[in-house]
């Protein structure tokens, strides 16, 4: 299986990479990918979460505790726990969002699909996701798996980036471009 260099190179990579093919071989990807999603949305969601995993003031004792009372209160799965623990260990928890969209990535090309990050106002419903999975299937003759996030700051609409491609159709957007034209 070919991996991107980039992802690679990076820390976060390196350790997503470590992640990913130990799932792998465990034949545990489907659980870890769950786990992370679950650990993905408690950092959209929580604050003192946020401040865990940055928090330099936190020692490593203290953030490994913190970490395994999390993993067990979210229900993960043992070894994306474990894996918080190394991390934990290692100082490295602020990576850890890098390290999802790492993974994440390195899933979808073990699937043979291709990661869409969209970015919406709101979370998009079920019905929305698969209307835009599909969407976007027939778009790129490709399975699409979807990184989802949300900002309020777009107001509205969906920004989609596919590799190097960006399709912006956020109201902010449409909103500075319509600025923009009125100014002459």
């Amino acid at each position: 299986m070919e991996h991107s260099g980039g992802i690679q190179a990076s820390l976060s990579g390196r350790y997503a990479m470590a992640l990913f093919e130990l799932a792998r071989d465990e034949k545990q990807l489907d659980a870890v990918s769950a786990s992370l999603a679950t650990l993905k949305s408690a950092l959209g969601e929580s604050e003192d979460f946020r401040r865990l995993i940055a928090s330099p003031l936190i020692s490593r004792d203290e953030a490994a505790k913190a970490i395994a009372a999390t993993a067990t209160a979210l229900k993960l799965d043992p070894l994306t726990t474990k894996f918080l623990g190394v991390l934990a260990t290692n100082r490295r928890l602020g990576q850890i969002s890098a390290v999802i969209r790492a993974f994440t990535s390195l899933t979808a090309a073990h699937r043979g699909e291709i990661t869409a990050e969209v970015t919406s106002a709101h979370p998009l419903t079920e019905d929305q996701v698969a209307a835009l999975k599909a969407k976007l299937k027939g778009e790129l003759a490709r399975d699409v798996a979807l990184d989802l996030s949300v900002n309020p700051d777009i107001l509205g609409g969906l920004i989609v980036k596919v590799g190097s491609r960006q399709i912006d159709g956020s109201i902010r957007t449409k909103l500075n471009t319509l600025a923009q034209a009125m100014r002459g």
